[in-house]
């Protein structure tokens, strides 16, 4: 490899550069969830965009590997929940595999389309799934906004380095 001035040493694409890469990415911090056939299931995704205002829509990534994963591949609607800094504990559960994330410890009730909703979120929105689009092991789900609110309590989390952190002014 050449050094590049001002650009350190580039490295071939892995999916450790990507990583380390996005590491350096802060990006804002979403729950999505969904009705699965023996409960409910979610997942926290930092990989949240707005795709269109007409009609309003979204997407996220999701691990074809993932445990709600057969529940989003299925569902024709999804919950999605904008965090705020005050709800690192909760980005932590619906983040960690094998976690009980509709347990006593989490707040939530069922919403339109039966969709499960996160209490005391800064934002969410119910969506109708649009498209599941393949990449690599992930799939890009588009999804239409049914409804929402985004008068709750909060400033946003964000995820960078590893971590979840608020916002500094």
């Amino acid at each position: 490899m050449t050094v590049v001035p001002g650009l350190g040493t580039p490295r071939l694409a892995s999916p450790d550069l990507l990583r380390s890469v996005f590491r350096r990415h802060a990006a804002g911090v979403a729950v999505i969830t969904a009705r699965g056939e023996s409960g409910p299931v979610g997942f926290t995704a930092t990989s949240l965009t707005s795709v269109s205002a007409e009609p309003p829509m979204l997407s996220f990534g999701v691990g074809t590997g993932a445990s709600s994963w057969p529940a989003i591949s299925e569902t024709e609607h999804v919950g999605v929940h904008i965090l705020g800094e005050h709800q690192q504990d909760l980005a932590a559960t619906f983040a960690r595999s094998g976690a009980d994330r509709f347990g006593p410890a989490t707040a939530w009730r069922e919403g339109p389309e039966g969709v499960p909703l996160l209490d005391d979120v800064p934002a969410w929105m119910v969506c109708r799934v649009a498209a599941r689009v393949p990449a690599g092991d992930h799939r890009i789900v588009l999804a239409e906004v049914v409804l929402g609110d985004p008068g709750g309590p909060g400033r946003p989390l964000v995820y960078h380095q590893g971590r979840f952190n608020g916002l500094r002014d």
